[in-house]
């Protein structure tokens, strides 16, 4: 695919890498391309920057939007991405259930790779840092009124990000919502699009309030099952089995979920992505055989839990430490990210600059 680059004229300047936090600061260039209904056009690598959009477009009015989270990393001779066809292939599940037009493989890869090549010295070396990819999609139709998207804009823009939790790899709080639900069977709960997460805001101020890091969902129609974190999806160790809610349709299909369900097997250990109550869940904090939790996404990749709340009542967990499990899972899948740890499994999507 033929992609049009215009360099930035003028390079910002770079932030301290040893005090990123997460999502601050953007690189000197973004991807766009459009469509049309005809097709995908205009492939283009221009300067970062604000971009004119139409008061009545589709995304305003209608949350016609999707989006991925993914990282690249430096290493020796470029950099590398962890499965970016994994997310492409979510992507495009996302733009079918929105009406949204899919991505061509060619270029997705292309502009992902000509971007973050033109921005190279934007990936950090910091331990603990990578470079954060976020490209979405939004309808862009001129018209008021519901109906399939016609007219679409793609994007990629990149971010130098540390830790997404203040808390590093330290065990976060986690208060379980019973009040509020992010998403249904038969809803957009499989996609990631912004509605759900606007849907999830409410929860997550409460629990912030209470000095509390993330909200953990049930279900939408019985209230009782557990499905995901806001951010993340989430592992239990009970007795030795690590559990796992099952996709079953409200339920993000994480890619940092999978790669660990695939190391936990490659160890031997019984895992199962099953329902999973939350009465199940308090018995087994209050009867020991909770051993470990933790979530899983691209953002945070492991983050250990130490408390949950639940209508009143605090529950310890690990003693509020990270796990002897969770801390091998973090390490393995952060020395593959990061080219520590041979990779083995043919994840990472290699570049050399």
């Amino acid at each position: 695919m033929e992609i049009r680059i215009e360099k930035a004229k003028t390079l910002k300047e770079k932030p301290d890498f040893s005090k990123l936090g997460f999502g601050k600061f953007f690189t000197d260039h973004m991807f766009v391309a459009d469509y049309d209904g005809s097709g995908w056009h205009d492939a283009r690598i221009v300067p970062f920057g604000y971009m004119p959009i139409h008061p009545a477009s589709t995304v305003f009015h209608y949350g016609a939007e999707i989006f991925e989270g993914m990282k690249a990393y430096k290493t020796a001779d470029g950099y590398q991405m962890f499965r970016p066809f994994e997310n492409l292939k979510r992507m495009n599940n996302s733009a079918e259930r929105l009406c949204l037009p899919e991505i061509p493989e060619d270029m997705w890869i292309e502009g992902l790779t000509k971007l973050i090549n033109l921005d190279y010295s934007w990936i950090p070396d910091k331990a603990g840092t990578s470079l954060y990819i976020r490209p979405f999609m939004f309808g862009n139709d001129e018209s008021l009124g519901v109906h399939a998207v016609h007219n679409a804009r793609f994007v990629i823009i990149l971010s130098p990000v540390g830790n997404y939790y203040a808390e590093g790899l330290n065990p976060v709080k986690i208060s379980i919502e019973s009040e509020d639900v992010r998403a249904v069977r038969g809803g957009t709960g499989y996609a990631k699009c912004g509605g759900n997460y606007a849907a999830s805001l409410r929860a997550g101020k409460r629990a912030e309030q209470q000095g509390i890091s993330q909200v953990l969902w049930l279900d939408g129609v019985e209230r009782k099952y557990i499905e995901e974190v806001g951010s993340m999806n989430v592992m239990f160790k009970i007795n030795g089995e690590v559990i796992t809610p099952a996709l079953t349709g409200s339920v993000l299909p994480g890619i940092t979920r999978k790669s660990i369900i695939e190391i936990l097997k490659e160890k031997g250990y019984k895992v199962s992505e099953r329902l999973i109550s939350v009465d199940e869940l308090a018995q087994a904090a209050e009867n020991g055989t909770l051993e470990e939790a933790w979530g899983t996404g691209t953002a945070a990749v492991v983050s250990p839990i130490g408390h949950l709340y639940y209508k009143g009542k605090d529950y310890e967990v690990s003693g509020n430490k990270i796990g002897k499990l969770t801390q091998e899972l973090y390490d393995e899948l952060t020395g593959i990210q990061w080219g520590r740890i041979k990779d083995e499994r043919d994840w990472c999507y290699k570049v050399k600059i």
